[in-house]
């Protein structure tokens, strides 16, 4: 999956959030760093989604924009 994200420099490095996703977010030194990061915060993001979900009926749909 892809997901935009914003990155923001800041003093103390940069910040990254998923807007599709609030609440997700992270940070990094460098922004190679950063990114890194977020990676690992949309996968665990998401598995806490599936486990908060298990049990209940999901459906996917289609949007287009």
């Amino acid at each position: 999956m892809k997901y935009k994200v914003v990155l923001q420099q800041s003093e103390e490095g940069y910040s990254v959030c998923v807007p599709g996703l609030p609440g997700c977010w992270s940070q990094g030194s460098s922004e190679l760093e950063a990114i890194t990061n977020i990676r690992d915060a949309i996968a665990e993001y998401l598995a806490v989604v599936e486990e908060m979900t298990r049990g209940s009926e999901v459906r996917e749909i289609e949007v287009t924009v």
